[in-house]
């Protein structure tokens, strides 16, 4: 900023000799970055860790990337010293955080991480029911799918009413949580017959 103001052969010498101190400042810490990452990979090669170990070896092929610990105060100037860049963002988060003006927190709108699902209409159940797939093994309660569209519309409001009261209660019923074990005989297998033909229920975890 000074030798944009004052292009003087002072200001350029001030200049080359800030370029000179920076550039030297990096060398430096480059070399103990490598210094550090190679005694790094060194002991994570010698205690087996072999995670650690491809990600350092990764981190050293990207090399040193210098950072500049800069930030702009709230005229725009930019500032290095680490006591004004400890109070310029203690001062960002201090305006950040006061908020004023605001008479009734509970009315604010709240923004979730996931949309809230609505519950599903009669319609929509319907449509689930009408999509069951016909012809294939019931579960424990031995209903087949044709039995449940059979039902019609007088079925398909009772698990509307079943589907309300679970999203409701947060709840889901306990014979939703048995499974159905089927043991099947592969071929070539040399074990009995007879030990694959039983069905058995447990739980699940």
């Amino acid at each position: 900023m000074q030798w944009i103001q004052d292009p003087s052969q002072n200001s350029v010498d001030n200049l080359n000799n800030a370029r000179y101190e920076v550039s030297r400042h990096f060398s430096n810490k480059k070399k103990a970055y490598l210094r550090a990452k190679i005694e790094e990979l060194e002991t994570n090669s010698k205690i087996k860790n072999i995670r650690d170990l491809y990600r350092g070896i990764s981190d050293f092929k990207k090399g040193y990337q210098p950072r500049y610990n800069i930030v702009k105060d709230e005229k725009g100037d930019l500032v290095a010293d680490s006591h004004s860049i400890v109070a310029r963002w203690k001062n960002y988060f201090s305006q950040l955080f006061n908020v004023h003006g605001v008479k009734d927190v509970g009315q604010a709108e709240i923004h979730t991480a996931e949309p809230l699902v609505p519950e599903p209409s009669a319609s929509d159940v319907e449509l689930a029911v009408d999509k069951l797939k016909s012809h294939k093994s019931p579960g424990i309660d031995q209903i087949p799918a044709e039995l449940i569209k059979a039902g019609g519309r007088t079925i398909c409001l009772e698990f509307h009413n079943l589907i309300t009261s679970i999203l409701m209660k947060e709840k889901l019923p306990e014979e939703w949580k048995e499974s159905i074990i089927v043991h099947v005989h592969k071929k070539g297998d040399k074990t009995d017959f007879n030990n694959y033909r039983g069905i058995s229920l447990s739980p699940t975890t």
